[in-house]
């Protein structure tokens, strides 16, 4: 049984496969059109996916749509006309835009994709149950409380229920406008950035701000009821109206005058603040919710999705504070987990097939062979060296301070570069992080980096118990640690740590320890294989052209070695003289 998951009526449009239960391959439209958060149909990522999975269109039996597009019209209708004086875009985004011509782009997809194939059925699957439900269907657990927080889906803007094999209940939902997403959205936007997309930059902003200057007022903006309902004070914001503005004139007056969002824009003090206090404010809210969901349901595991759940800050706290013992979530946590999360939902929830597969492995999109790789690197007229022991190769590079672009195996799916797609430097070095910023990355100074540790070292240099794949989880530095590895040490103390698992990766995983051999820290920084506005590179080209554009020192694909002065006009791939390996050796 073949199942076609697709995700695109919000953003981040994203195809999966899934046969007989098991995720065979997932894959983001931006990698493929470089066009970050997309909301275009997944024509490339579905076309990616069937070669990958080497399946024809005869071959897909059902497909899963992330969204119930007909699902509160009746409150959608109703709301748009009450708000008619300040609503038209409203109306024009969600009856015309998601209600007509995503339906129809998907009409006319299905159309050609299938004209000389058999008519698998569409089941659309509604949006938090695609997030949450579907996100349980692939945790580890056998039961767990469910709550899953966005901008808005559909209608609804969180869901709070309990799961138990591939049985659920829910609890309550709030509807739109009441919202966390989109009260964190219009802070974002506030503070000079775009809303939906740069809610990361917002939080990685907060720790330089004093929270408690205007947390009191800021708390009077949106919180939780007793009943654990979200409440919002509209008179603050104009995100309801889908206004370009996301916040009021009154917002203004309480908190200041917003920052351009000109890139160049100097910080005030008070976008500091303000960044602060709402971050600060959104995490007793988040905390409030889990831990009213832990009391109700009793459970020891918590499974957490949608757009707000990607608040690693939020998250970590939610580990430490709310009672669960650990929290499961995608890697892909916001809309473009969804395609999986519909795709579990229809094969255990409607088709009624037993649980059986975990997504511990994110690395789900496609890779490139060696064999693959050396022929992009000649057809780009490049010189490399090729080395049976990579691992140790780079690491040597590494303790040097040389960056690193590191591109191996499948890719990863969501927001994450997880150690296949990933820029990688030294730690220890205190000049590392500005650097990395404005040599690479070319972003905002104050943007902190991760940390990658093995599993097994994480006790030596941070405050967490538990694993984190996935990098979705803030946790505290040692103090003692934290003049030892400084570049991914957040002005607070904090990082957002992933764990390495050799299970998982086992290259990277002994990259890790190779350069521990070297340096004595078995950590590296560790941030996404791309620039700033750009999506994580998802071939070898894009790879190579990432690398000649930025600051990287060292480019490292598969087993090949690049360098600045790597232009020849002869041989061009060289397999290094003291790990020589033959053409037809390489690995496949």
């Amino acid at each position: 049984m073949n199942i076609l998951g697709i995700n695109f009526y919000y953003h981040d449009s994203t195809a999966c496969i899934v046969s007989d239960g098991a995720l065979v391959v997932a894959i983001e439209e931006e990698r493929l059109t470089r066009k970050k958060h997309t909301v275009d149909f997944p024509v490339q990522a579905i076309n990616k996916c069937m070669e990958a999975a080497r399946l024809t269109p005869a071959d897909i039996d059902y497909i899963a749509v992330s969204v119930d597009p007909a699902l509160c019209l009746g409150k959608k209708l109703f709301y748009g006309m009450k708000n008619l004086s300040h609503g038209r875009k409203f109306i024009w985004q969600e009856l015309m835009m998601n209600l007509f011509w995503k339906r129809k782009r998907l009409k006319n997809w299905y159309g050609s994709f299938f004209k000389n194939a058999h008519k698998p059925p569409v089941h659309f699957i509604p949006h938090h149950l695609s997030h949450v439900v579907g996100t349980f269907l692939i945790s580890p657990y056998e039961s767990a409380a469910l709550l899953s927080v966005d901008g808005s889906g559909e209608w609804a803007t969180t869901f709070m229920g309990k799961a138990k094999d591939c049985n659920y209940t829910c609890f309550r939902q709030d509807y739109f406008p009441m919202s966390l997403g989109s009260v964190y959205e219009a802070v974002t936007q506030f503070c000079g950035f775009i809303p939906n997309y740069d809610e990361g930059k917002t939080m990685g902003l907060a720790p330089l701000g004093n929270p408690q200057k205007f947390y009191d007022k800021v708390s009077k903006t949106f919180w939780i009821n007793d009943d654990l309902s979200i409440g919002v004070d509209l008179s603050y914001f104009k995100y309801q109206y889908y206004s370009p503005v996301r916040y009021s004139s009154k917002f203004v007056e309480v908190f200041g005058k917003p920052r351009n969002k000109d890139k160049r824009a100097p910080f005030e003090q008070h976008h500091l603040d303000i960044a602060a206090a709402f971050q600060l404010h959104l995490e007793e809210c988040m905390l409030t919710l889990t831990r009213g969901l832990h009391k109700k349901t009793g459970e020891d595991y918590l499974v957490l999705a949608g757009g707000v759940a990607l608040n690693s800050v939020a998250n970590g706290r939610i580990v430490r504070e709310s009672g669960f013992k650990d929290i499961y979530l995608m890697p892909a946590a916001g809309d473009n987990g969804t395609a999986l999360g519909a795709a579990y939902y229809l094969y255990n929830c409607i088709l009624k097939n037993k649980r059986g597969f975990v997504h511990t492995d994110p690395y789900v999109g496609p890779g490139y062979s060696n064999k693959e790789i050396e022929i992009i690197i000649k057809s780009c007229k490049l010189s490399a060296n090729y080395y049976f022991n990579i691992e140790e190769k780079t690491a040597e590079i590494l303790n040097e301070g040389k960056i690193v672009g590191w591109y191996q195996g499948g890719m990863e799916i969501g927001p994450r570069s997880l150690g296949n797609r990933s820029i990688l430097a030294n730690p220890t070095l205190k000049h590392m992080k500005d650097k990395v910023n404005a040599e690479v990355k070319h972003r905002e100074a104050f943007r902190p980096f991760a940390p990658s540790c093995p599993i097994e070292d994480v006790p030596k240099y941070f405050e967490q118990h538990v694993a984190d794949p996935f990098m979705l989880k803030v946790c505290n530095v040692l103090p003692d640690k934290r003049e030892v590895v400084p570049a991914i040490t957040h002005v607070d103390g904090t990082a957002r740590l992933q764990t390495i698992h050799s299970e998982t990766n086992n290259r990277f995983h002994t990259l890790l320890k190779e350069f521990e051999k070297l340096s004595g820290v078995p950590v590296l920084l560790n941030t996404s294989f791309n620039v700033m506005g750009e999506p994580i590179v998802e071939s070898p080209y894009d790879a190579i052209r990432c690398f000649f554009t930025t600051g990287l020192d060292v480019l490292v694909l598969g087993n090949f070695i690049i360098e600045k002065n790597s232009f020849s006009s002869h041989d061009a791939v060289n397999h290094h003289e003291m790990h020589f390996m033959p053409f037809e050796s390489v690995d496949q």
